[in-house]
């Protein structure tokens, strides 16, 4: 089996123009990004000519040898708090529990149902 070419990725525009995407940003490598980073479309830190003061290769470089959320092998600083124990309570007086008292239900009242114009104009004031 013959292994075949890799294919170039093309997009379609809106307006149907064919556009090879990894050539147009190659052509751009070298053309300051928009924005306030001050770095051009490839990476590079420019300087106030637009002069390349870092590669690319040299900021990666320095992120990855940053240790960023390691986990370190000894315990934290601060030791955990002891649970807390209750004092032994005072021996509780007896208390007379208290009446509830209930009201008593009232009879509803049936209304008859509004129709017309007068359930239409119900609620308003």
């Amino acid at each position: 089996m013959v292994a075949r070419a890799p294919r170039k990725k093309m997009y379609r525009s809106m307006q149907g123009r064919m556009i090879d995407i990894e050539k147009l940003r190659s052509a751009n490598e070298s053309v300051q990004a928009v924005g306030n980073m001050n770095v051009n479309a490839r990476g590079d830190v420019l300087g106030a000519s637009g002069k390349v003061v870092t590669p690319k290769e040299t900021v990666i470089k320095k992120y990855y040898e940053q240790p960023k959320g390691m986990v370190s092998d000894t315990p934290a600083s601060k030791p955990m708090p002891a649970p807390r124990k209750e004092p032994p309570q005072a021996k509780a007086k007896a208390v007379a529990p208290k009446k509830v008292v209930t009201p008593k239900a009232t009879p509803k009242k049936t209304v008859a149902p509004k129709k017309g114009i007068d359930e239409a104009l119900d609620g308003l004031e």
